[in-house]
């Protein structure tokens, strides 16, 4: 607070203070007061020795209103309340300091020590509120005390240099309003109207930034999907061409030629196929991976398009954001951060509810991964909370928890969410110390519980092994 204002606020009080006595004590947060000296009217005197800002003028609050909004009372303030009947005799400024002192007349209900003086002391970091006893001795302080002259039963002091600092607050005048606190009091809602839109500001710019990088690192992902599964046409031609030369194909130990008709001149090329294993055999497989290529091919297709989308309405969030901001414009922030709830809805809605004794993840690729916790936990995720199409993990041949990967749309899930999940498995599992843990895997509609069993017991009649090292890398949602 500038020190011309601080004069004209003293000046103001000075003229309404004296010969009234203290009310009601309000504390409004662990740095703010507001005191009642029953001066109807002209309001309630504020106090505040927040660093950032620390001030003091009279403010129009009802009893009721502060008695909503205050916290518990401090020792300060409790100190403060007690003077009982004491009047304030007057109220100065010191001349070189931001330091306003509240004198009270003493009274016969008064202790043997006394309390005289109020010290608020409004210098920056150093701001502090103090009761003083007839000897200027420091009784209670409101905030941490800091700095010789400063401490509970030291003469008080003010804080090294506080005069010398210059105040970068401008100085309050009156222009239309009827008194300096008024407008003293305009001046600070409006420090704290802006404070509060450039907090919120920042906060949602965050929120979309995050959700910008979260979905380039999904496109990324998808594009790196979209090459490793390669061409799967080429899957579809060598099964054709491994049938196509059942006949003629030579074979020596892992090495097979075959006569490519797809090449120009009909080449032959060479294969390495596992000795014990049929060229029709190999061709079943050829033609499995096409199948599972061009799936997973479109799959991954459709969503990289639903992301692409994504980005590209929260890449216009983010420049109306950055103008709302530019602008100041606080009806658009509002507007901006309904609909970032709102477009979250649809999401949080194909998520679970919160299911007691479960931990809840992401995968890289999206989907929703259940963790268990106890054996009564595992019991009802698989057999209550899992869908028959979800994938279901646990660690082979240990204790640990049940993983639920959920698969609302029934397709096969991608390979990196199938190793994230089982990670996962392995991290709570009590082969979480080992460099490689071996995972059984298969969908919850192969699962099924054995009458009588303990809890987290269950029977697999088909299943798949996977080995991985224990991890948590994926985001953790609840």
């Amino acid at each position: 607070m500038h020190q011309e204002t601080l004069k004209a606020i003293v000046g103001e009080l000075n003229a309404l203070l004296p010969g009234r006595s203290l009310g009601k004590v309000f504390q409004l947060s662990p740095t703010s007061l507001a005191i009642d000296f029953h001066l109807r009217q002209d309001g309630v005197l504020f106090i505040s020795v927040a660093p950032a800002a620390p001030r003091l003028y009279l403010m129009k609050r009802g009893v009721r209103e502060l008695e909503r909004k205050a916290i518990s009372t401090s020792p300060f303030a409790q100190a403060l309340q007690a003077i009982g009947d004491a009047t304030v005799a007057s109220v100065t400024k010191d001349e070189v300091e931001r330091i306003v002192r509240f004198h009270f007349a003493a009274s016969s209900e008064m202790p043997q020590r006394p309390i005289t003086t109020m010290v608020a002391q409004l210098t920056g970091r150093s701001a502090n509120l103090f009761l003083l006893d007839e000897d200027q001795l420091i009784v209670q302080a409101l905030r941490r005390p800091m700095g010789e002259g400063q401490q509970l039963n030291e003469k008080h002091q003010p804080p090294p240099q506080a005069g010398a600092r210059v105040s970068r607050e401008p100085i309050i005048v009156l222009n239309n309003f009827r008194s300096i606190s008024e407008a003293a009091g305009e001046h600070y809602r409006q420090l704290e109207a802006e404070g509060e839109f450039k907090t919120a500001a920042a906060k949602l710019k965050d929120q979309v930034r995050r959700e910008i990088s979260r979905r380039e690192k999904l496109r990324s992902n998808l594009q790196k999907d979209l090459v490793e599964h390669g061409d799967a046409d080429a899957h579809k031609r060598l099964g054709d061409l491994l049938l196509a030369n059942i006949a003629n194909a030579k074979r020596a130990g892992d090495r097979v030629k075959l006569t490519n008709y797809y090449g120009e001149g009909q080449p032959e090329i060479e294969l390495t196929i596992a000795e014990n294993k049929s060229l029709p055999d190999a061709a079943a497989d050829a033609f499995s991976r096409y199948g599972k290529a061009k799936r997973a091919v479109g799959e991954i297709k459709e969503r990289l398009t639903l992301v692409e989308q994504e980005l590209g309405e929260l890449k216009d969030k983010q420049t109306k954001l950055d103008e709302a901001i530019a602008s100041h414009d606080e009806t658009i922030l509002v507007r901006l951060a309904e609909g970032k709830q709102k477009s979250k809805a649809p999401a949080k809605a194909k998520e679970s509810k919160n299911i007691p004794g479960t931990r809840r993840y992401r995968s890289s690729d999206g989907y929703e991964v259940i963790v268990g916790r106890t054996a009564r936990d595992n019991d009802n995720l698989t057999f209550r909370v899992a869908r028959p199409n979800d994938l279901w993990l646990h660690a082979g041949d240990y204790p640990g928890s049940h993983v639920i990967v959920r698969n609302a749309n029934r397709r096969e899930l991608p390979q990196r969410t199938v190793i994230e999940a089982a990670q996962l498995a392995a991290k709570f599992s009590q082969a979480s110390s080992d460099s490689k843990v071996i995972i059984h895997y298969t969908p919850r509609k192969f699962l099924s519980k054995p009458k009588g069993s303990a809890p987290g017991l269950v029977r697999m009649s088909s299943f798949k092994t996977i080995a991985v090292e224990p991890a948590e890398n994926i985001e953790r949602i609840r």
